[in-house]
């Protein structure tokens, strides 16, 4: 879905007027931003939406995205690569999960251990979630497809 798609979609149940208000922005340029862009007929407007995706291409820097979900009240877990499909690869799959949720609260406990926790404690502790959340992803994005490739175990290379 286009950038302009969603904002059309967005004004059928938020008053466009309200947020021209709220940005003190012109109702017109509200406007603007839902319109198909058209070149030739000057008729669009980049939108804020656009301008995002733009400032993420450019520096390939994840925290950008990281911030606006943590802003809306969620968090974003990349999706996986596909490839195909070999079941063979759900146990090791399965016990990656679990150990990622083991070493969650390994790291967990280690925190709480003296009924404080501070601010690199917690910082640890996220990134570990977060891991477990991108791990769990994935497999249940294979689970979906029936593709246990993505989380096949990896395995040392051999000795020279």
């Amino acid at each position: 879905m286009k950038s302009y798609e969603i904002l059309r979609e967005v004004f059928q149940t938020t008053s466009a007027k309200q947020i021209a208000a709220d940005l003190d922005l012109s109702l017109s340029l509200i406007y603007k931003w839902a319109e198909t862009p058209n070149e030739q007929l000057g008729t669009g407007a980049p939108n804020p939406l656009d301008r995002v995706d733009q400032i993420i291409q450019s520096t390939k820097d994840p925290r950008i995205i990281h911030w606006l979900c943590q802003r809306a009240g969620g968090f974003f877990i990349k999706n996986p690569k596909t490839h195909n499909a070999h079941p063979d690869h759900l146990i090791p799959a399965t016990n990656e999960i679990l150990q990622e949720f083991a070493d969650l609260l390994s790291v967990v406990a280690a925190a709480a251990a003296d009924n404080h926790i501070d601010a690199a404690e917690s910082k640890k502790i996220r990134r570990r979630w977060e891991e477990l959340k991108t791990v769990t992803e994935n497999f249940v994005a294979c689970c979906e497809q029936g593709n246990f490739v993505p989380v096949a175990p990896k395995l040392p290379e051999a000795a020279h």
